[in-house]
């Protein structure tokens, strides 16, 4: 499908590409006389709620959200759409455990944080940590994207690549955090732009909802409850909960993005105002996701690319789709394009490496050379600079080497659940538990890193079987192989025979549960958990009941909606108590005084 773009498709991504950049010059324009390093890395604790919290969606819509979900509901079913329980409860945890400690002690990098409970080798191994993890992710959602699209249309893989990592360096360097998050709203219309472009076309070319709705039904995809408790299963309702939540916390709670956005929010109500805004767009793209991948489904039911071998990876088919069906609508193409190259390949993937490497930027300064410099603010807004160009080239470089480390999903998935899990766990115990010290929380932090990794490693090499992770079925029987060089589809009109030819092994349910290839969403959640217990059974070992903690450093009971609500509903409770006691004894004391009464009136 290469070369069936038009000059508007390319005006469009040019038009997407000038914008990003210009918001960058803005700010860099506007800011040149004031603001200082921390300016520059918080926005001035300046920011309102709806701004940050589309900053936050946007963030981290990553190629996951536009190539790879899309493709999991094609190959697995809409039971994915079950994920919205997780993001639910992951700003409900963040909002009222994460946020307040972070927000109070107005931290440029979380990392500070665990210097401040524990100890500063605590904290240079949580930014070690984190920066492994950040520049090998975004490596991963540069290339990713850059593969998949540099199949179906005209962009250099390489060219994408390195396209990518020039604008973000430059706005990213240019504005600060200010720049990074109007960026941000900037590209969340294209992205919502672009699948609405893709699914109107595919609801026309199918002839409207119902149908899409009654092909995914038809074929199996619209298997939304499925309560099997085996962790091997790779979509449940347990693991698209309990692991999509302890994942996403680890994303929202303490990963140094989003934190450097709800810090930079004026109010702690507007910083909690932007994390249930940003719920409502989470969820609008996860639906987004889950029909996208009911579209491909639908036009594609006959006739799977996948097996046909046009495309090497399924994580292709959304562009595949979208080059396929929009290429007589000029620019039409051009605007999905650019909200996968935007959102994932280009430029809204050049939001998340943006927020990357300005976090990057951010703990650099606060962690590893602030606290043994005495540079001036001044030098420090320089180096904060310098720091985001040096990161930009080295994610560049990292997305060059992320084609040895398998697919998009299962390169994400194994760095988040080697390297998150475990970070989670150590701050969950410095804030809610007063008696974890710094023994425990370094050996609780350790101990999840390698058990995290011995999973991990083990359940690529075991992973679980067919019949655990079960995939539908796929076929070709519709496809027309008659005419060389290219593919036709039978009409769409034409009934849709049950199909012979199908990318599954025949299920066979085997006994037992084998823990080594459990579902890729547990990872995470075996890291935070491992990591939890061993570190509050070494502090208690190791005088952990003895530990003193600075309360601001804990979280309290006055911090949480759910403490002020009971609180609330108290008070009311009283205060009608309290009028029906006034009542009652008022009519006590005015019967008491009655004349009627009265001994000396009876006398």
């Amino acid at each position: 499908m290469s070369g069936d773009f038009e000059v508007a498709d390319y005006v469009v991504l040019a038009l997407v590409l000038v914008g990003s950049s210009l918001i960058g010059v803005y700010y860099a324009w506007a800011s040149r006389h004031k603001g200082n390093s921390k300016d520059f890395l918080t926005g001035g604790r300046s920011m309102t709620a709806l701004p940050v919290s589309m900053s936050l969606t946007a963030s981290f819509m990553s190629s996951n959200t536009l190539l790879a979900n899309p493709a999991e509901v094609y190959r697995y079913g809409a039971i994915f759409g079950l994920l919205f329980f997780g993001y639910v409860l992951t700003i409900v945890i963040t909002s009222e455990i994460f946020l307040p400690v972070f927000y109070r002690l107005a931290l440029t990098s979380t990392y500070e944080y665990l210097e401040l409970r524990f100890n500063r080798v605590t904290r240079l191994l949580g930014t070690v940590l984190f920066m492994i993890q950040t520049i090998l992710y975004t490596g991963i959602i540069i290339y990713g994207p850059a593969l998949a699209l540099s199949q179906v249309t005209d962009v250099d893989l390489w060219g994408g690549i390195f396209s990518t990592g020039a604008v973000c360096i430059l706005y990213c360097t240019l504005g600060g955090l200010k720049a990074v998050v109007w960026t941000d709203v900037f590209q969340i219309a294209i992205m919502l732009a672009g699948y609405l472009s893709v699914t109107i076309m595919c609801v026309n070319l199918q002839g409207g909802f119902a149908n899409i709705i009654s092909d995914s039904q038809q074929g199996g995809r619209i298997n939304m409850w499925d309560f099997d408790m085996n962790p091997q299963r790779r979509h449940t309702f347990w693991t698209l909960t309990i692991g999509g939540t302890c994942g996403w916390v680890a994303v929202f709670g303490i990963n140094q993005a989003p934190v450097q956005r709800y810090v930079s929010c004026k109010s702690i109500a507007h910083a909690r105002a932007a994390l249930y805004i940003n719920l409502v767009g989470l969820s609008c793209f996860l639906m987004c996701s889950v029909f996208a991948g009911m579209c491909l489904y639908s036009v594609y039911k006959n006739c799977d690319p996948w097996t046909a071998g046009l495309i090497s990876t399924t994580d292709q088919l959304m562009p595949y789709l979208v080059v396929d069906t929009l290429t007589g609508s000029p620019g039409l193409s051009g605007l999905f394009v650019a909200a996968v190259l935007s959102g994932s390949l280009r430029f809204l993937h050049h939001i998340k490496l943006s927020s990357s490497i300005n976090a990057l930027a951010a703990v650099t300064i606060e962690d590893l050379i602030k606290p043994y410099t005495n540079l001036s603010e001044k030098q420090l807004t320089w180096l904060s600079r310098a720091m985001t160009i040096s990161y930009g080239v080295l994610c560049i470089a990292m997305a060059g080497l992320s084609s040895v480390m398998g697919g998009i999903m299962q390169a994400t998935v194994t760095i988040s659940g080697i390297l998150a899990g475990p970070l989670l766990g150590l701050f969950t115990m410095g804030i809610i538990c007063p008696f974890a010290n710094t023994k425990g929380g370094l050996t609780g932090v350790v101990s999840g890193l390698i058990v995290s990794v011995s999973v991990c490693v083990v359940s690529l090499i075991s992973p679980p079987p067919p019949e655990m992770t079960r995939p539908l079925p796929l076929t070709t029987d519709g496809c027309n192989f008659t005419t060389t060089g290219s593919l036709n589809w039978t009409s769409p009109t034409a009934p849709t025979e049950p199909s012979t030819i199908t990318t599954t092994a025949p299920v066979q349910i085997t006994d037992g549960i084998h823990l080594h290839s459990v579902s890729y969403l547990y990872f995470c959640l075996i890291g935070t958990v491992t990591a939890i217990i061993v570190g509050l059974i070494a502090s208690l070992f190791t005088g952990g009941w003895k530990e003193r903690v600075d309360s601001r450093l804990m979280l309290m009971k006055e911090d949480t909606i759910l403490y002020h609500t009971f609180t609330f509903c108290r008070d009311r409770v009283m205060r009608r108590t309290g009028k029906l006691d006034l009542i009652m004894n008022g009519n006590e004391k005015s019967g008491d005084t009655n004349p009627a009464f009265s001994d000396t009136e009876m006398y």
